[in-house]
């Protein structure tokens, strides 16, 4: 069984750190920085994973599309986390049964996950907000769907 979170174009260092941080805790088992993602080693990085990103495999890959059609074929489930008119409830993952093997992908705050990307997803995902607001921080809302995803 693998977990994997794969980061799609996150600017902010605090952001990825925060991701490590909550890889580790949900047992993730690497994280993949795409295009102009920040990776480690990086003080700012360390400082919000505090240093998970020292044990946590991680990859760094420019093309995201060339890796994520690698795990499609290699059987991976892959889940994005996006506002899509066909976004279910990430709860329902919850529901899904044998999820051996697991990419989680998170988009940026602003631009969001590339629709290339999102053509290879077996579902999107959305945590259902109650405010006005839409969407959470991405290391926030990383963490509960990864969480989630523990069973």
């Amino acid at each position: 069984m693998s977990k994997i979170v794969l980061l799609d174009s996150i600017r902010s260092m605090q952001n990825v750190g925060s991701i490590f941080r909550n890889a580790d805790g949900a047992w993730f088992d690497k994280v993949v920085m795409t295009w102009y993602t920040p990776f480690p080693p990086r003080s700012d990085i360390s400082k919000t994973a505090l240093w998970a990103e020292t044990w946590i495999d991680w990859e760094f890959f420019e093309d995201a599309k060339e890796y994520v059609e690698e795990l499609k074929n290699n059987g991976y489930k892959i889940y994005s986390v996006e506002l899509t008119s066909d976004a279910v409830d990430y709860k329902e993952l919850f529901e899904e049964e044998n999820i051996d093997n697991v990419c989680l992908i998170m988009g940026n705050e602003i631009s969001w996950v590339s629709q290339e990307l999102l053509d290879f997803s077996d579902k999107k995902v959305v945590i259902p907000m109650k405010g006005k607001k839409e969407s959470l921080n991405v290391g926030v809302a990383a963490g509960i769907v990864m969480y989630g995803l523990v069973r």
